[in-house]
């Protein structure tokens, strides 16, 4: 999405006498060429390697008992040291795609060498255990070959973790090293995500932790955990949007993602503020807190994180809708809602047009001399 937009770009300004054409090419092709470009046929090779674990998982599985304690053991360190060194084959050569594959294959390999062994000597543990075995495995290799792909498997074995975890356990039923293992996994990805340079792989880890945020919401539902939530959401994201934070330079060198998740933290809190709220009152003072919060993402990162700005809009829109589904849907009959809906939608509309031409204001001053 964004090397098209990017091309679309260049041949706007090159029409417009901006940009030389053989600039424009040299830059797409530097850009093609980097290592986190999204690339459909390295894509597919990782896919076709996760697709051959399975079948190496299955085709052990259905033939283990067949086959020697001995034999057992050196196909599955075989298998395991087997990949790697074809992974740094393939990395000496300069073929990175096939390299990411032979790796993931290596990792897999790895996590199927913990559970048939833990099988075959009957080793005391669960799931959930092995897991972390696997994931310190997999951390080993994206360090060892600097692997973008298996950083990202990484970030699905944490995911992984955390479900097992809440399966075998049930959400009340969690010991408490448990509980900040997942934080713990989720800021291990980032790291390996900055060592890596495997940018995607970091919404694995944004992402489980919001999940994990939730999940004690729900384990701890009150009015003061929620608050907890609103604030913390709302100084992770001016942290990493206000101009003037010292953490400000770092959010912007990780892309969107941190302000994006921070604005949607702080949405969910005050929105879980508005669900604890008694009252009418009370409700609608926490609605206005939804409002602001909406306002304050678009005015300080929606012109240049459009996560940001279109999920602003769409929390602003819908909260004005529900404030007043809330206040005047029982006051009113039917078309009367429909009358007070659409003359807010207008405002919305007239609100956002205002918005979007401050901002594109603001970014034409930001980029002239």
């Amino acid at each position: 999405m964004y090397r098209g937009r990017l091309e679309k770009d260049f041949k706007h300004w090159v029409g417009m006498g901006l940009l030389p054409e053989a600039s424009a090419r040299q830059m797409l092709a530097e850009y093609d060429g980097r290592e986190s470009a999204f690339r459909a046929g390295r894509v597919l090779l990782v896919l076709a390697a996760l697709l051959l674990s399975a079948s190496i998982l299955l085709l052990v599985a259905a033939n283990w008992e067949a086959l020697p304690r001995l034999a057992r053991l050196i196909g599955i360190v075989a298998l395991i040291w087997g990949f790697h060194f074809a992974g740094a084959l393939f990395i000496r050569r300069g073929n990175g795609g096939l390299a990411a594959a032979t790796l993931v294959l290596a990792t897999m390999s790895f996590g199927a060498g913990i559970a048939l062994v833990g099988q075959m000597y009957h080793l005391s543990g669960d799931a959930a255990d092995a897991l972390l075995l696997w994931i310190a495995g997999a951390c080993v290799t994206a360090l060892a070959f600097r692997s973008a792909a298996v950083t990202t498997v990484c970030g699905g074995l944490a995911w992984a973790y955390f479900l097992t975890v809440l399966s075998e356990n049930g959400l009340g039923e969690i010991v408490e090293w448990q509980t900040w293992i997942v934080p713990a996994l989720a800021i291990l990805v980032v790291i390996l995500v900055r060592l890596t340079d495997a940018g995607r792989a970091r919404h694995l880890a944004y992402l489980l932790v919001v999940a994990w945020l939730i999940w004690l919401y729900i384990e701890n539902s009150s009015l003061g955990f929620a608050g907890t939530l609103a604030v913390g959401g709302i100084v992770a994201f001016l942290a990493a949007a206000m101009p003037g934070s010292p953490l400000r330079p770092m959010a912007l060198e990780a892309g969107s993602a941190p302000a994006f998740y921070s604005f949607a933290l702080a949405l969910i809190g005050f929105s879980v503020l508005q669900f604890e709220a008694v009252g009418l009152f009370t409700e609608v003072a926490a609605g206005a807190g939804v409002l602001i919060v909406a306002l304050l993402g678009i005015a300080l990162a929606g012109a240049q994180n459009g996560a940001v700005r279109y999920l602003g809009y769409a929390a602003f829109a819908g909260e004005l809708l529900y404030l007043a589904f809330e206040t005047l849907g029982s006051m009113l009959g039917t078309s009367g809602f429909f009358l007070i809906s659409g003359l807010l939608v207008a405002v919305i509309a007239w609100l956002v047009i205002r918005i979007e031409g401050r901002l594109m204001r603001t970014g034409r001053e930001e980029v002239s001399p």
